[in-house]
């Protein structure tokens, strides 16, 4: 049971999108320490997350889940659905930013940031690994 759990874990899959998802979350909060000051942490959560969504649209699709289907129409669905799911935990991320900072009182920002950032990591692995990038069944054997 504990070989099946860690087969489950530690794979080249999950420990890509670790590193890609560590990458990912690096280009978020560079862009946003970046961006904080001469436009607010508002304006700077949104610009962040466009930068960190094209950046995890291309390492997911390429390194993390290998699907080298170019086809235009096939692009076009595929990323459609990315950037829907990804929107969605975007806007997940703006709220609860705005809930802690300005709703709770945190002013540790930075803080608010690790968390809402850890949480959209699993979920943005949830939509990637299911809805998004999911092998068809000709694919899996």
């Amino acid at each position: 049971m504990f070989d099946r759990i860690r087969d489950r874990l530690f794979n080249k899959e999950v420990i890509s999108y670790f590193i890609f998802g560590v990458l990912t979350t690096l280009v978020d909060w560079v862009s946003y320490l970046m961006l904080r000051q001469p436009a607010g942490y508002k304006m700077a959560t949104i610009l962040s997350q466009f930068f960190a969504i094209l950046f995890a649209y291309v390492t997911n699709k390429i390194f993390v889940f290998e699907n080298h289907d170019f086809h235009f129409r096939h692009l076009l669905r595929e990323a459609a659905s990315f950037f829907a799911c990804r929107l969605f935990t975007a806007v997940f991320t703006y709220v609860a930013m705005v809930v802690m900072v300005d709703g709770l009182g945190i002013r540790q920002d930075i803080l608010c940031k690790v968390v809402v950032s850890a949480i959209s990591l699993i979920l943005n692995y949830v939509f990637s690994k299911l809805v998004i990038f999911r092998k068809k069944s000709s694919e899996k054997s």
